[in-house]
């Protein structure tokens, strides 16, 4: 790394390190609490066995879970994943001590929640390692405070100068000595304090982590809830194109036969009306076959067999009465049922940010990096979008969901709203796409 991208790094890493600096205080002081969940913890599961302790251990439950849950997020943060691998709770438990026992059962067969409280245990040990950022910290500060003059006092009052570094400050050429130690570890603490995080994450994920059957148990039931959707979406679409067939295409089809029947009676006597009912045919015949040509293209638009994903989004933008920047890095042929999920998918969203967002330009980008398709819409609208209050997100999520995709959302009230999309995706052979 050359000195001048150093220095344009050195704010945003700054700051990173005064974040992990927090997040590293808050680890250690969950390292204490671990140590007390782990007692409480094993205080009643012990009860639970001798048949008392079933009142108290899914509150405690919850409370182990939480710090988890924590530094699960904790462990996000410095860019290691580590899945939720808890078993699903049963939607119902009896409200009664029956009930409350079933609850204990579950928590106790969960081998996660063992997994739990073998890491309560170790934490309570190395989660120490996120006081480390805030101790280098206090060292810098120290030696700053001795560069600045700290050491006279010390001198006067104890008749030798305070070692930093192996070195004595007791005169100001050592004074300078010490500042320039300060400084150099001042910025080892701004680059490699993330080090720290990141040893703990990993230890995180070690013992928090899913196990190959809890992974299977979640990938069983994630296919059983797609599965259910893709069905409830393929239902809804078949009700869908039925009723625009019936109320639609179909409704001016019978009017263009019965039309025709009034004009083969009045071909012979009435001229004048016969014209005019051969006017009205051509009309519903017209208005049928555009009503026609618009079911298709609702169910897979033309453009994407013809063009390809890279130009449908173009056109996407291109009809929207917003000002929208698309761009598109997709060197290669995406799968049919992928790329329709994904051009319904940016539709509704341009379409939620016409209609809801008083947005005036919206950015779409889409490309795919050898495994994954991305996709992201962010728009400069007033934000607060939320897939649990409206159906078209939630139908996105769910359409993505059925090709194991996913979409994230960031919407802050005032914005932007910034939207992404991911789903897993192996390009075919090239397909070339106009500019």
């Amino acid at each position: 790394m050359s000195i001048r991208n150093g220095l344009r790094e050195f704010p945003a890493r700054l700051r990173r390190a005064g974040g992990d600096l927090v997040v590293g205080v808050l680890i250690a002081l969950g390292a204490m609490l671990s140590v007390c969940l782990f007692l409480i913890t094993a205080y009643f599961v012990i009860l639970f066995v001798i048949g008392i302790g079933a009142v108290m251990l899914p509150i405690v439950t919850k409370w182990v879970r939480w710090l988890c849950n924590a530094n699960r997020r904790a462990a996000a943060r410095a860019g290691v994943q580590v899945p939720v691998p808890y078993r699903p709770e049963p939607k119902e438990f009896e409200k009664d001590i029956v009930g409350w026992i079933r609850r204990c059962k579950w928590i106790l067969t969960d081998p996660a929640s063992w997994r739990d409280l073998l890491w309560l245990l170790l934490n309570s040990v190395v989660g120490m390692i996120g006081f480390l950022p805030a101790v280098v910290l206090y060292y810098v500060l120290e030696g700053l405070a001795l560069a600045c003059g700290l050491w006279r006092p010390i001198l006067r009052a104890q008749g030798t100068g305070r070692e930093y570094f192996f070195v004595p400050i007791q005169s100001q050429p050592t004074a300078v000595l010490g500042a320039l130690a300060a400084a150099a570890l001042f910025v080892a603490w701004v680059w490699y304090s993330p080090v720290f995080l990141t040893a703990h994450a990993h230890f995180t994920r070690l013992l928090l982590g899913p196990t190959k059957g809890s992974q299977l148990t979640v990938r069983v039931q994630h296919l059983a809830e797609t599965r259910s959707g893709a069905l409830d979406a393929a239902a809804a679409e078949l009700r869908r194109i039925e009723r625009d067939l019936h109320d639609g295409a179909q409704a001016r089809l019978v009017s263009l036969g019965m039309t025709l029947g009034a004009l083969e009676r009045h071909l012979g006597s009435d001229s004048t009306e016969a014209r005019r009912l051969l006017l009205d045919a051509r009309t519903s015949s017209v208005s049928a076959l555009r009503e026609l040509r618009d079911l298709v293209r609702g169910i897979h638009p033309p453009i994407l067999a013809e063009r390809g994903l890279a130009d449908a989004l173009r056109a996407l933008g291109l009809a929207s009465p917003l000002q929208v920047e698309v761009t598109v890095g997709i060197a290669g042929e995406v799968p049919p049922p992928l790329e329709s999920a994904l051009y319904f998918a940016v539709s509704e969203l341009l379409t939620n940010a016409l209609k809801y967002s008083d947005a005036e330009h919206v950015e779409v980008n889409a490309w795919h990096d050898g495994a994954m398709l991305h996709a992201w819409v962010v728009d400069d609208g007033r934000g607060g979008a939320d897939a649990t209050k409206g159906t078209g997100l939630h139908g996105i999520r769910r359409r993505l969901a059925t090709f194991d995709g996913t979409l994230d959302i960031s919407s802050p009230l005032g914005g932007p709203t910034a939207i992404k999309m991911e789903i897993p995706c192996v390009l075919s052979s090239l397909k070339t796409s106009s500019s």
